[in-house]
């Protein structure tokens, strides 16, 4: 998901400015025990498959999958329509894909079950509407359940079972109304369990709260007035995190589910709103990884004219280190960093161009930007952090890394015109996989033209051997074929 712009002002004076910077390195760091891409963050209980269970592959936020893609061979894809944006896309433990779309006309959100052999909609339950980010984050728990909060407020777990008649059927298996603590002019935009059972919400407005379906029990608590939640939250057994506008935070609930702060970490959230990002800060839902799997949580700020990728002690908060990323291209982001292991990577959004913004993003600064594209890897070690590598990669969507066949995958947008950093609807994306060792790219599918195929910036979801990929417009298939 993400919103409209164009790039070049900031550039020429980023790279003396850059030139000059290096990763700041602050305490030392624990050695990682296993490979550059393990350990994985540990399968929540309360939620579904690791890698397939949210957005963001599990509610580490991790952006890493142990699910291998497409293998090696001809590729097909498969263009699914379903006349709406589908930035989520989720896989339950019966390998049923579960589509969470936002409809193009009245932009009401609905729910889709996918056949796992086509890609096809097989059920679909329309929601009730609420913000432009409302009903877009989203998790499968441990029944292969969907739970979403809809517009009016309330929490549900939406199931699918077959019919008599031997079709599909999906239903809300359950409803907790959260109105309570979330205001009507407010919208839940996070979700994620943690390992009591209990399901963490953020709201745009800065509520953070938790509910127990089982008991009813809704507990919130308010970050500081002016804090806004433009991404999604992430949870850990060190806790859940939640980046606003202008920090990020680490909180836990005591016994009866009252949420409270542990840390707080403020950053450089630029003059701005840069182009090609939802909201004035950092557009990362933070991500936990490192040697236990969660040990760390790392966000990219919005600093001007580079940004940096930070790195906190999950525990405590400590900042364990600062690098400048996305140095190639422009210098901004709105996607989540991927990480796994001891290797974190961030893909730039700067200039990307969205049809639509969230009522109150304000304006850009700059006013517009081309967009250029950009890849960075950060390793880290335990002398601090190093960029491994930084390149132009026009990526339109979050990339996910596979830890089982090592390969990065995203879908990068070519320019109608070769060469140049404009955009226009009659772009080309082509589904790309890419070597995490060198950032080289080691083979691509070309998906379409035109605004048909644009990802958005959102993420695709893995699964064995196929890659499902939301679009603005319905999902493509991608496959050995």
């Amino acid at each position: 998901m993400r919103p409209t712009v164009s790039f070049r002002a900031v550039l020429t004076r980023a790279v003396v400015i850059v030139a000059l910077l290096a990763a700041v390195a602050l305490p030392a760091l624990p050695a990682f025990a296993a490979g550059p891409f393990e350990p994985l963050p540990p399968r929540n209980p309360y939620a579904g498959p690791l890698g397939t269970a949210t957005m963001h592959g599990d509610t580490g936020s991790s952006d890493a999958t142990p699910l291998p893609g497409p293998a090696a061979g001809p590729l097909t894809s498969r263009r699914v329509a379903l006349a709406s944006a589908c930035p989520t896309v989720l896989a339950g433990a019966d390998g049923y894909p579960v589509a969470l779309c936002t409809e193009i006309f009245g932009q009401a959100p609905t729910v889709h079950l996918l056949d796992p052999a086509s890609g096809d909609s097989v059920a679909e339950l329309g929601l009730t509407k609420g913000s432009l980010l409302g009903g877009v984050y989203a998790y499968l728990d441990h029944a292969d359940r969907l739970v979403v909060v809809d517009g009016t407020r309330d929490l549900l777990r939406i199931g699918h079972r077959k019919t008599s008649s031997g079709g599909w059927e999906l239903y809300v298996a359950s409803r907790l109304p959260l109105d309570a603590v979330v205001a009507g002019d407010d919208s839940v935009v996070g979700l994620s369990p943690d390992w009591q059972g209990r399901v963490w919400f953020a709201t745009g407005g800065g509520v953070v709260g938790t509910a127990d379906d089982t008991t009813g029990v809704v507990r919130s608590v308010a970050l500081p007035a002016g804090e806004k939640i433009a991404n999604s939250i992430s949870t850990a057994p060190e806790g859940t995190a939640v980046t606003t506008t202008h920090a990020t935070y680490l909180l836990r609930a005591d016994a009866a589910g009252t949420p409270s702060v542990v840390w707080r970490q403020p950053y450089d959230r630029g003059p701005g709103r840069k182009p090609g990002q939802l909201s004035w800060g950092s557009g990362s839902t933070p991500t936990f990884f490192g040697p236990n799997g969660t040990g760390y949580l790392t966000i990219v700020d919005n600093a001007a004219p580079t940004v940096n990728l930070l790195v906190y002690a999950s525990a405590t908060g400590q900042r364990l280190c600062k690098v400048p990323v996305l140095k190639a291209g422009g210098s901004g982001s709105e996607n989540s960093p991927v990480a796994a292991g001891s290797a974190v990577f961030v893909a730039g959004t700067y200039g990307y161009p969205y049809p639509a913004l969230p009522e109150d993003a304000g304006t850009s600064v700059p006013a517009s930007a081309d967009f250029t594209g950009g890849l960075s890897r950060v390793n880290v070690t335990a002398s601090g952090c190093t960029l491994a590598w930084d390149t132009v990669v026009r990526s339109a969507a979050v990339p996910r890394l596979s830890t089982a066949d090592g390969l990065l995958r995203t879908v990068v947008r070519k320019p109608l015109i070769p060469g140049t950093t404009w955009t226009s609807i009659l772009d080309t994306y082509v589904y790309t996989e890419i070597d995490p060792a060198t950032g080289a790219t080691v083979r691509t599918k070309p998906l379409g033209t035109g605004f048909l195929y644009d990802p958005l910036q959102m993420v695709g979801t893995t699964t064995p051997g196929v890659v499902y990929q939301g679009t603005t417009t319905g999902i493509v298939r991608i496959a050995n074929g």
